[in-house]
């Protein structure tokens, strides 16, 4: 496995310390940090599946077990798969963050010598981190000093006080070519790790500088709140910069996938199903500051589908959880154009979309400074949707006194019409197009069914717009059979263990069941010491035991799968079950004799078919048992 060989690492983390990492981490809570999390019965939660894109929860967690799994694309792993697939994370990054999380000191161990030494360098996320975390110290302190003045006033001329600037971070990056680069070397980081991180650059001398100098600076931070990039204000007027300068794309930083105030808004977001997309930096303090906590902003980039995807999984929104979504753009140009494109990514969602634009075509920050904290509720407050502000923006363009005005009119908004999700608002929105225009509803009817049609031509049959899922064959009888004795043996080892070892791997029909069973023989066996601990570990010792990726695949989807029984499994459940699963392969034992024994001549071949029908006699004889022990099952 990934990390446990060493790549660029003298040693491997222990294995007993990787156990330990497993047992100690609350899975739930690692991925409620990305994932909206609502109970799915049976201890179980569910969400949006961070790994591809869906309308419907399919992403499953078993805090018990602590593992997860999606029905929609099949991943599914531990905590550490968890880190690694959704930050992109090497196995020792993954083992040292959640080891950092729950306190254990990690050992590692020379792969030559096999002897323990003391932790190993850190992984390449984690000193992009750690250098992110010191630079902030230092711009913050800077912020103090004398020549930070125009930060300071900056900042107060925009409502923020001290504890503002506190509690965002605030820093200010000082008149100095070096003076970061210098103090964060002193610290023992490298030339390559502070280019990387993008905190430095390279001169033409060949030296290093820092990246940013005489601005204002707020750190941006990831969903699990550490630091990952800056972003860094003009103050001067002969700073012949832009007026904004971001942190570039690093390993840790993409700004596609970044919101700021996304670790500050994430709870209140999950919390009250609604998120509010403002402009800048100052526009998500002010909001926050003034009660609207749910505000989050992109950084250097405008609003797309990675961002979409993040802020679906927080509000959980699906058919059954709807969230709001509401946009405030400035009333002019340019906000409004950013206001059509927001309605173009309107369909990614499943929830409500709105737009909030002040009279005055102020932005957050401006309203909140000069009208007060109850003005920006209001603004949010009066939100309209989206798509109603996207049509009498396309309206208002043309002459509606003319003919030629008025169809050309309906031939933008029409399109408009069409792409509204919910389709029983469709006809609505058309007899209110057809009166905001002044025209007859059919002609309106035509120009939006037209435009429909080209939707729907473009998603039909034959045009999928992602890759099905291939189910395997679990639907038989025998086969939810082999899967409810596989679950128990995953999920409940200690209950079930005895009682499933003693069925061999050659009583699963299913090519896959048996491989998964054979795995679990040689990770120890239900009832072996490393199934006594249960849960991830035990989960991940037959995963990694399995021979091919289908059962490792399968192995994840039963760790969460809920068991076929209400309440909790008890020894006469899993007594059921394994006579069941024997019962099956038995009787088809049975069908097979029978028919061997039709074909052989009982006076040429004696001795087979004695041997044969003796065989036949005492299995029918352990069905018989079967039957009974298994009375009242599934």
């Amino acid at each position: 496995m990934e990390g446990r060989g060493g790549g660029a690492m003298a040693g491997r983390i222990r294995d007993e310390d990787i156990a330990l990492v497993r047992e100690r981490t609350a899975i739930d809570d690692v991925i409620s940090e990305t994932v909206t999390l609502r109970s799915a019965g049976g201890g179980n939660l569910k969400g949006l599946c961070p790994f591809h894109d869906e309308k419907s929860p399919s992403f499953n967690v078993s805090p018990a077990r602590n593992v997860w799994y999606c029905f929609g694309c099949g991943a599914g792993g531990d905590a550490i798969k968890f880190l690694m697939d959704a930050e992109h994370l090497s196995f020792v990054e993954a083992v040292e963050r959640l080891a950092a999380r729950a306190g254990i000191q990690l050992r590692y161990v020379e792969t030559e010598t096999g002897s323990p030494r003391p932790r190993a360098p850190q992984g390449q996320r984690q000193r992009l981190v750690a250098a992110h975390a010191a630079a902030v110290e230092f711009y913050q302190a800077q912020l103090g000093t004398a020549g930070a003045r125009p930060a300071r006033e900056f900042l107060a001329q925009r409502g923020f006080d001290r504890a503002a600037a506190q509690r965002y971070g605030c820093g200010f990056a000082p008149d100095a070519w070096d003076l970061l680069t210098k103090h964060l070397r002193q610290q023992g980081f490298s030339h390559d790790e502070l280019v990387t991180a993008g905190l430095s650059r390279p001169a033409r001398s060949g030296s290093l500088i820092d990246r940013f100098r005489r601005r204002l600076l707020w750190p941006i931070r990831d969903l699990t709140g550490d630091v990952v990039g800056f972003g860094a204000r003009k103050l001067f007027a002969d700073d012949d910069g832009p007026k904004y300068l971001n942190t570039p794309e690093t390993p840790i930083y993409k700004k596609s996938h970044v919101l700021y105030g996304v670790d500050q808004a994430k709870r209140e977001i999950a919390k009250q199903g609604r998120v509010v997309v403002v402009e800048g930096y100052t526009d998500v303090m002010a909001c926050h500051l003034a009660g609207v906590p749910t505000a989050v902003a992109t950084c250097g980039t405008s609003f797309g589908a990675d961002h979409i995807g993040v802020l679906r999984r927080l509000l959980l929104d699906t058919d059954d959880v709807a969230g709001e979504i509401i946009f405030t753009f400035d009333g002019d140009a340019a906000g409004q154009k950013a206001a059509l494109r927001a309605f173009e990514e309107d369909q990614r969602f499943v929830g409500r979309t709105f737009i909030a634009v002040s009279p005055d075509s102020m932005d957050p920050c401006d309203l909140r400074l000069a009208k007060g904290d109850l003005a920006v509720r209001d603004l949010i407050a009066r939100r309209e949707p989206l798509v109603d502000f996207a049509l009498r923006h396309v309206i208002d363009r043309f002459d509606l006194d003319t003919v030629d005005g008025r169809v050309e009119a309906m031939r933008r908004a029409a399109p408009l019409v069409a792409k509204i999700k919910d389709r029983e608002k469709r006809p609505e929105y058309v007899r209110k197009l057809a009166g905001d225009l002044g025209m007859e509803i059919e002609p309106v009817q035509r120009a939006v069914l037209a435009a429909t049609d080209g939707r729907d031509a473009a998603s039909a049959p034959g045009r999928p717009t992602r890759a099905a899922r291939v189910e395997p064959a679990v639907d038989s009888p025998q086969s939810m059979v082999e899967r409810e004795a596989l679950k128990l043996a995953l999920q409940v080892p200690v209950l079930a263990g005895p009682m499933f070892d003693a069925v061999e791997a050659a009583a699963y029909r299913h090519p896959v069941h048996a491989v998964v069973r054979t795995a679990v023989a040689e990770a120890g066996g239900a009832a072996g010491e490393t199934a006594a601990a249960g849960g991830a570990v035990w989960i991940s010792s037959v995963r990694d035991a399995c021979a091919d990726l289908a059962a490792q695949a399968l192995v994840g989807e039963l760790a969460v799968e809920p068991l076929r029984i209400d309440g909790e499994p008890d020894p006469r459940y899993v007594s059921i079950t394994m006579a069941q699963l024997q019962w099956g392969s038995v009787t088809a034992r049975i069908r097979d004799l029978k028919s061997r024994i039709q074909r052989i001549n009982p006076v040429a071949n004696k001795d087979e078919y004695f041997a044969l029908f003796g065989e036949l006699l005492s299995l029918e004889q352990h069905a018989r048992a079967l039957r009974e022990q298994a009375a009242g099952g599934l």
